[in-house]
């Protein structure tokens, strides 16, 4: 039977437990689908209750462009040695250890700005569940092992690859890139991460095709 969305919100319900906080990881190429997944558990499984699931993104641990341009990694933007991973493991540590005692504060990215933001995005202490999205959640070097160690599952979003790259350049130029600059980002250097993204692919707890993220019945999840 294919995987559906359904299946997908039954498995996130499970993680949650009585008086702990677990974290689920969704992982994928740039332009894969990770955060419309990310976005639609979280809408699904909050309802119209009090919400009991939160939704902190890794790009709020982007590296502002100033610190990029010091360091020489400006047209790196977006590769792994551009994010703050120890600071990522640190507040994904913390959301785990403090979950009953305060508001905890993430930050958020600024997509217009392409810059992140402080203190955007409050996680409360009635969220038992924290989804959180991003590129690098299976990555073996540097600091990245430090994040996986403090998510309970993590899955990756897989996405035909001529589909993948005319999301991407759509969304460069949605925000306002040319096409041929979008295109020249996308292939240069978006390209270049989502090739190593991919080779994280089999560390997965799950593979979710692009199939399973698509409308379920009473959910309400947008493309």
């Amino acid at each position: 039977m294919p995987l559906t969305f359904e299946d997908l919100l039954t498995r996130a319900r499970a993680l949650g437990r009585p008086g702990e906080r677990a974290i689920l990881g969704i992982a994928g190429s740039p332009g894969s689908g990770k955060t419309t997944l990310a976005e639609g558990l979280v809408r699904a499984l909050n309802g119209t209750g009090e919400p009991w699931v939160a939704h902190v993104p890794m790009d709020g641990f982007h590296l502002a462009d100033v610190e990029l341009e010091r360091l020489g990694l400006r047209d790196r933007k977006g590769a792994p040695g551009t994010f703050d991973a120890a600071g990522y493991a640190a507040l994904l540590r913390r959301l785990r250890e403090e979950a009953d005692d305060e508001v905890v504060y993430a930050p958020g990215f600024e997509r217009v700005l392409e810059q992140p933001v402080a203190g955007a995005m409050p996680v409360p202490p009635t969220a038992r569940l924290v989804v959180t999205e991003g590129n690098y959640l299976l990555l073996a070097d540097g600091a990245w092992p430090r994040v996986r160690r403090q998510l309970d599952e993590v899955w990756f979003c897989e996405l035909d690859e001529d589909e993948r790259l005319r999301r991407l350049i759509a969304r460069h130029e949605e925000f306002g890139k040319g096409h041929e600059e979008a295109v020249a980002w996308v292939l240069r250097s978006d390209q270049r991460n989502a090739e190593l993204v991919a080779a994280t692919r089999d560390r997965a707890d799950l593979v979710v095709p692009v199939a399973a993220l698509g409308r379920p019945s009473r959910t309400g999840l947008s493309g």
